[in-house]
């Protein structure tokens, strides 16, 4: 009979994702994954071949909580310029509850794992590819509906602001993480993002309302 379904791998999950963002792979060990989740070896490698395999199931858990709140900012049904606001405003908030729980400015757990570990590890880099695709696509469709209610011009290239949107949040949390410093984060993806947008004429008729 295989293992009765139990909560040691939400642990060892839960216990990998906040090792790994808060310090990196290459710091954390199995062993000591196991030793802070109270999970002996056997019970690790019944459950995962090797510690990619647990980060890559770390951030696909990972992605599946963060994008439906992804989803409900991008959907709120306000003029783009506020959109963006709220969305600096989550990701933020985000960071900020982190350092409140780890003490240090931790990043985007993405990017943090894919640039470590993609060069050696293809299990990761796939996994990484694969959300960065997911998430463009979330963009894509939530820059769609904007075109069609007016709030974005008409002309806006959805894949290439998709993308560029999705580059500029992974580098300005990763300036956060390497400063340990989250002072200007909000500000700066706030104004980035109507630079990336071209929303800054609409930024100035409103100043001048």
């Amino acid at each position: 009979m295989g293992r009765s379904p139990t909560n040691t791998k939400a642990k060892l999950l839960e216990t990998a994702n906040e090792l790994i963002w808060k310090s990196s792979y290459g710091s954390v060990s199995v062993a000591e994954i196991c030793k802070c989740s109270g999970v002996n070896k056997g019970s690790f490698y019944y459950y995962f071949s090797s510690k990619s395999e647990l980060a890559a199931t770390v951030m696909e858990e990972a992605y599946q909580m963060y994008e439906p709140e992804l989803i409900k900012v991008l959907s709120s049904p306000v003029p783009a310029i506020k959109c963006f606001e709220n969305l600096a405003s989550f990701f933020y908030e985000e960071q900020q509850a982190a350092l409140q729980k780890y003490g240090r400015v931790c990043g985007c757990p993405f990017a943090s794992l894919g640039s470590e570990m993609a060069g050696s590890e293809e299990l990761i880099r796939k996994k990484v590819d694969e959300i960065i695709n997911r998430q463009e696509e979330v963009f894509g469709k939530s820059l769609q509906q904007m075109i069609d209610s007016g709030y974005l011009p008409s002309e806006t290239n959805i894949s290439t602001t998709a993308s560029d949107l999705h580059i500029f949040i992974m580098g300005s949390m990763m300036m956060a993480r390497i400063q340990n410093d989250l002072t200007g984060l909000k500000s700066n993806m706030e104004s980035g993002f109507i630079r990336i947008l071209g929303l800054n004429r609409l930024v100035a008729e409103e100043e001048l309302i």
